[in-house]
């Protein structure tokens, strides 16, 4: 059974140890296999037997779960680090804290083809990825059992992806992540001096000054943050109160594909089909904000971040929690405004 452990040492930072990720199977580069063999793929039309029960798919011609004919597949993971049965329960041993490891861990596969990547697909297409994303939000945030629901993309071994085949993943957490509740946090100080959303002040300016902007939209602004912590970190933000994913229509979702493909893009021609992370925050469950959290009803904005992963992370930045970026973030957003759409 997973475990949930509290670092005494770090504010708000729960480790989670869960055993049977040893299991899983790891993927590598085809080089890393017989020379004109391809890895066996399970995520491809007609091994949805060899997967657990999907939970949700778009079939666009319609069809029976579990068959081929989909465009985009959410099924639970295999090898889970959180497991969705059990009771939640806390407590204390000494003085550590720990609980169950309960959760939710999903895989979304984002389309039938293992070649096709997230960037290559039409916008149509990664509408109907992130349309997943949204349906399966609005249904685990019905578990009272969870508090917070991240979902993200690895993309490459250099970003942590043991298998090839275009995926994204979903974690529920019986936890708000450490990095969420910081920045509720700061928001709520923000507000409470100057009476003014954190969010809403951080957009105002990067689209005054256009300096970091690389492309906007009716409703989404892309940006490389102030602070980056990597070289060219991207941030897509709306541009609109909005502080749930799931809240979004079927026509927003359309303009987030488009800025969002054409972010992708940039990055893949730019950066020579980089591997990167993608990762969309949104606000935590309800059932979860407490009084430190009264800024997500005032000013949270969920966002998607992609980090290129161009650099490593060393002693330095594990040992500090500081990040060093050689790319100043005007910088990198003077270049990716400079690359045509494909």
């Amino acid at each position: 059974m997973p475990e949930l452990r509290k670092d005494p040492f770090v504010s708000n930072r729960w480790i989670i140890f869960s055993p049977e990720r040893k299991q899983r199977p790891i993927e590598y580069t085809f080089r890393d296999h017989e020379e004109g063999k391809e890895p066996f793929d399970v995520f491809s039309w007609g091994k949805e037997k060899l997967t657990p029960h999907e939970v949700f798919a778009l079939r666009p011609k319609g069809g029976s779960a579990d068959s081929p004919g989909w465009s985009v597949r959410v099924v639970p993971n295999k090898y889970p680090a959180l497991r969705i049965e059990g009771d939640l329960q806390a407590e204390g041993i000494g003085l550590f804290d720990r609980m169950t490891g309960i959760g939710a861990h999903e895989v979304i596969i984002e389309n039938p083809n293992p070649t096709v990547e997230l960037e290559d697909q039409t916008v149509e297409g990664i509408a109907g990825v992130l349309q997943a994303y949204r349906q399966r939000i609005l249904d685990l945030q019905q578990d009272i059992r969870f508090r917070y629901i991240l979902i993200f993309k690895n993309k490459g071994q250099l970003a942590g992806a043991t298998l090839k085949h275009p995926h994204s993943q979903l974690i529920a957490l019986p936890v708000v992540p450490r990095e969420v509740k910081e920045m509720i946090i700061q928001a709520r100080k923000h507000y409470d001096i100057k009476e003014r959303g954190l969010f809403a002040d951080v957009l105002h300016e990067e689209l005054r000054s256009g300096e970091r902007v690389i492309m906007e939209n009716s409703f989404f602004a892309a940006f490389c943050p102030w602070a980056s912590r990597f070289p060219f970190e991207s941030w897509i933000m709306p541009k609109f109160s909005s502080l749930d994913f799931s809240t979004l229509d079927d026509n927003q979702i359309m303009l987030l594909s488009d800025i969002l493909q054409s972010l992708l893009r940039r990055l893949k021609k730019g950066l020579q089909d980089p591997d990167y992370n993608m990762v969309l925050q949104t606000a935590p469950l309800r059932s979860s904000r407490q009084d430190y959290m009264s800024a997500v009803e005032v000013d949270f904005r969920w966002h998607i971040e992609i980090l290129p992963r161009i650099s490593y992370l060393a002693g330095f930045e594990l040992g500090s929690e500081f990040f060093i970026n050689p790319v100043y973030p005007e910088e990198a957003a003077d270049f990716l405004r400079q690359i045509r759409k494909l």
